[in-house]
């Protein structure tokens, strides 16, 4: 009497196909996370480097001048790429449960008030004076429009910059970094590729492109390295607030936008940057100071396996 083996089912490539690259990007989600991030963001930035307002390849130009343009030019690309890669691959590895923590740490309002009187304050502040160091003058009265476009201009921030770049770069990825690598080596890994992924836009309107000295980009990298210690920091010891992160970060850009040309009338695009990069610096080399290099992350608690075994 003979026994006959089940036939196998072969899987389908299609499927196989699918699993082998949900299996990836659960292994590796910070490398698919950043790959996705550049990727997706370069490519939705090629209409733009190549048109009028960059390379000039492309005879079309994004309309609205150097300000107005990077709505349509720059900020799909910005939202397709950290925050639209962080959420594809938290919904691939960790699926609802690590959605609801995103959400989370992104609505996480409920902070000290003085944490947002401080970040308000400081960051104009701090920048005020790099400004006025490096022009050797001290500020002008700041005109009624700039007073009343302030508030107004760093909530239009908020939901442009701050909302495409920080959910990736430092909700999703800084978390894991410093899981795997301590807050100083994740905070410069995350810093570098943070300004590298910024390199195309100097090729257009947005970065004073296309024909930049190879120093400016440098300086930016740097400068959003060393900005980055200071936004770990907050980071960290807001008890890992987003909304406190993103007005740091969107605080920068609103006065610069608004404020700086209005306050320092004298002052070029190239003291611009390196008025960034000093107060950079200086937060930079405050915040490790004022924390022995751990950025606010608590101390790993040693687990007490003697009396758990007991």
């Amino acid at each position: 009497m003979s026994t006959r083996t089940p036939a196998r089912t072969s899987t389908p490539p299609a499927e196989r196909t699918e699993r082998t690259l949900r299996g990836s990007v659960r292994r590796h989600p910070l490398t698919w996370f950043f790959t996705l991030a550049y990727g997706l963001s370069w490519v939705a930035w090629l209409p733009y480097v190549l048109s009028g307002n960059g390379l000039g390849v492309w005879h079309v130009t994004f309309p609205g001048g150097a300000g107005a343009s990077q709505l349509t030019g720059v900020l799909p690309g910005a939202y397709l790429g950290p925050i639209g890669s962080a959420l594809l691959i938290i919904a691939l590895t960790e699926g609802r449960a690590g959605l609801r923590t995103w959400r989370s740490r992104m609505t996480r309002f409920k902070v000290s008030r003085r944490w947002y009187l401080a970040v308000l304050v400081s960051v104009p502040l701090a920048l005020t004076l790099a400004s006025a160091a490096l022009s050797g003058d001290g500020p002008a009265q700041p005109s009624a429009t700039v007073l009343l476009a302030f508030l107004p201009g760093l909530a239009a921030q908020m939901v442009t910059t701050g909302l495409a770049e920080e959910p990736g770069w430092r909700e999703f990825a800084m978390p894991r970094m410093q899981r795997r690598l301590g807050p100083l080596a994740a905070t410069l890994a995350v810093g570098v590729l943070w300004g590298c992924w910024h390199l195309p836009l100097f090729l257009t309107d947005w970065g004073g492109g296309p024909d930049v000295a190879w120093t400016e980009p440098v300086e930016f990298v740097a400068t959003a390295t060393l900005f980055s210690f200071v936004m770990t920091w907050v980071f960290n010891r807001s008890g890992e607030s987003m909304p406190l992160v993103m007005l740091l970060h969107c605080g920068v850009n609103n006065y610069f936008s608004v404020a700086g040309e209005d306050l320092f009338p004298g002052m070029s695009h190239a003291d611009v940057t390196h008025a960034f990069f000093l107060a950079s610096l200086a937060g930079a080399v405050v915040a490790l100071a004022a924390t022995r290099g751990r950025l606010g992350l608590p101390e790993r608690q040693p687990t007490r396996t003697g009396a758990a075994a007991g």
